[in-house]
């Protein structure tokens, strides 16, 4: 379930990838091979059930053209005051092309030549779509850290 909540932008998503997934898993047991890691081939199912959903559901998410985006930097550093859990909440708030390449490079470790082949997008709209993956995940993180630390400063 962990791996289907930050490719997804809400729980019930993530539960209908989970579905999805163990559908797969159930319809395709045949192949896996005896003696590799089980938990390995299950992770894979299910980070492919995801890429799925979003092919699937990729049209009826509105796209932000990126071409257009700003990029701003901050010196602060707020990972260290949240939990892993605002953190997954922050990565659910991306748009759905930004979070699926932010989970597949930074998560999962692919490098952007197999996320264009995965998304069929170009090697170079999946840099593009982490770096502002990134910047939108800082500004939310940095926001989030400054709203929690209001009711401290008037109180």
């Amino acid at each position: 379930m962990g791996i289907c909540l930050r490719y997804s932008r809400s729980r019930e998503e993530a539960i209908e990838i989970l579905n999805d997934g163990f559908v797969k898993i159930f319809s395709r047991l045949e192949k896996y091979a005896r003696g590799l890691s089980f938990k390995a081939w299950l992770r894979r199912v299910m980070i492919n059930a995801a890429i799925d959903y979003f092919r699937r559901s990729e049209k009826h998410y509105h796209s932000l053209d990126i071409s257009h985006a700003q990029y701003e930097t901050s010196s602060e550093s707020v990972l260290d005051e949240l939990s892993a859990g605002e953190i997954i909440q922050a990565i659910q708030k991306l748009p759905p092309s930004y979070r699926m390449v932010f989970n597949l490079h930074v998560i999962e470790g692919y490098k952007h030549e197999e996320i264009a082949h995965q998304l069929n997008i170009s090697v170079g709209t999946s840099k593009s779509n982490l770096a502002v993956a990134r910047n939108k995940l800082k500004k939310m993180l940095i926001s989030e850290s400054r709203e929690r630390l209001k009711p401290e400063q008037n109180g």
